[in-house]
């Protein structure tokens, strides 16, 4: 039976499991679809990554990303973590930007200090969400309409919906039902109190999935976020956002822009590192 490296990493937290976990299998360009769609669903991870040889010029790996249902063309804290494994094999990194490819695409990486960040990808879909999904998402949130102070399409793969409301402490009251919010991927967020929630960071954030559960701390929905809060105005070129409180984690998303680009970044820690039989 074949072995592969394998590592298990928690994404977007200076403490070990207080973020996003993933699961990597390294040099998996053996693997058919069939085994890698097998072994994400065993992991029950939200995400699981198989790194591989790259196709495109210019890239430095290749990754292919599985929920335990199905593959996404991209996704944010599998690309940090992802890097970070493949940074761990690599015997000739390079010193400057690191490039990934996906099936979204090349997604430009770079290194500061100890936190990795990618480049958020444009945006597929944005502007202003039909008043009566906003209704649809106030009832599932279980707020009154008039709290949401603003609701974008922000979809940059996955079809995330921006909903903004007044306050940190108003994000964190929410307790969603699952059976409304059906078939929408909705992301909160609200202003950090510097008074009464501290000054670590400005934003928190919480992702509800189609799959009616919350996502510890998400890259592709904090892209997406960033993009539209910094492009309004709302937000500075440069905060952090908070996520995964309600869940007990302690998760730490750095959005900087620099220039034209709008980059997504946290620490990444190894949690697992062994062989994967199969």
């Amino acid at each position: 039976m074949p072995s592969f490296s394998f590592q298990q990493v928690d994404v977007f937290s200076s403490q070990p499991m207080r973020g996003n976990p993933l699961a990597v299998v390294i040099g998996a360009d053996d693997l058919d679809d069939a085994q890698m769609q097998a072994f994400a669903n065993w992991t029950n991870l939200s995400e699981t990554t198989f790194l591989l040889k790259p196709r495109a010029a210019g890239a430095d790996y290749r990754v292919r990303i599985f929920t335990p249902t199905q593959e996404l063309p991209f996704a944010g804290h599998p690309t940090l973590g992802s890097a970070h494994v493949w940074l761990s094999q690599a015997a000739n990194a390079p010193e400057g930007e690191i490039v990934q490819e996906c099936d979204a695409g090349l997604v430009r990486l770079r290194r500061d200090g100890r936190r990795l960040a990618f480049a958020a990808p444009p945006l597929v879909c944005s502007g202003p969400v039909e008043p009566v999904l906003v209704e649809r998402i106030a009832k599932g949130l279980g707020i009154p309409a008039a709290m949401i102070e603003d609701a974008n399409w922000i979809e940059n793969g996955p079809d995330w919906i921006g909903v903004r409301l007044p306050s940190r402490a108003d994000v964190l009251a929410v307790r969603p039902d699952y059976s409304v919010l059906k078939g929408a991927r909705v992301g909160l967020v609200g202003r950090f109190d510097p008074q009464s929630d501290g000054k670590d960071a400005q934003f928190e954030v919480r992702a509800f999935t189609r799959n009616g559960y919350e996502d510890p701390v998400t890259g592709s929905l904090n892209a997406g976020l960033a993009q539209w809060l910094i492009g309004s105005g709302v937000a500075p070129e440069s905060y952090v956002a908070a996520q995964g409180t309600v869940l007990g984690r302690a998760g730490r998303v750095h959005v900087d822009k620099v220039g034209d680009d709008i980059w997504v970044g946290g620490e990444v820690a190894t949690c697992i590192s062994g062989t994967l039989t199969l």
